[in-house]
């Protein structure tokens, strides 16, 4: 019988702490979900791709109750789309003020602002992950925007990132080992 080293990052005691309390993961789109590009076919339809590794997170955290949302600031039927096959119905688009979103979210879901961690890129998410209980930035984030991170992801935007920290959310909520052994023939 083989035994295998469990691979898994080294999380500080404080962010797994701060991770235990949270409800709510808040996602930005462009950067984030997808890789920040835009593209447009000959018939002028958008083109965005996301991450299979990310939707898999997203719904894990959806099957363990912790809610997940999406607040972009730009309106594309490829998000709604998106979010409807992954089963997020907290889908807000053409936001550009995301702090009046946020606060508005949180209110709704009656959760404290601690109780939220938030995955952003760039200067529009800034807010957001300044009043999160943790303000996440990807690894490709703007400078300015990763110096006032809480976490960092080692992945960049749409490549993976948002499973970090779906898997982040879970492991410290003790949820991760029983989603990984439920793959495993035992």
């Amino acid at each position: 019988m083989t035994v295998r080293k469990q691979l898994s990052p080294n999380y500080s005691t404080s962010l797994l702490s701060q991770a235990k309390i949270i409800k709510l993961l808040i996602c930005d789109v462009d950067g984030v979900l997808s890789d920040g590009k835009v593209y447009f076919n000959n018939q002028g339809e958008e083109l965005k791709n996301f991450n299979v590794k990310d939707g898999l997170g997203i719904t894990q955290l959806l099957n363990n109750g912790i809610q997940v949302a999406i607040i972009t600031g730009r309106q594309s039927k490829i998000v709604e789309q998106r979010a409807k096959e992954l089963g997020v119905s907290l889908v807000f688009q053409g936001k550009k003020d995301k702090k009046a979103t946020f606060l508005e979210i949180v209110s709704q879901l009656k959760i404290d602002k601690l109780q939220v961690a938030h995955i952003g890129d760039d200067l529009p998410d800034l807010p957001l992950i300044q009043q999160s209980g943790i303000g996440i930035s990807v690894a490709d984030g703007h400078w300015f925007v990763k110096q006032h991170a809480d976490w960092i992801t080692t992945n960049v935007g749409g490549n993976g990132a948002v499973r970090e920290v779906c898997d982040l959310l879970l492991n410290a909520q003790n949820k991760l080992d029983q989603i990984h052994n439920s793959y495993l023939k035992i």
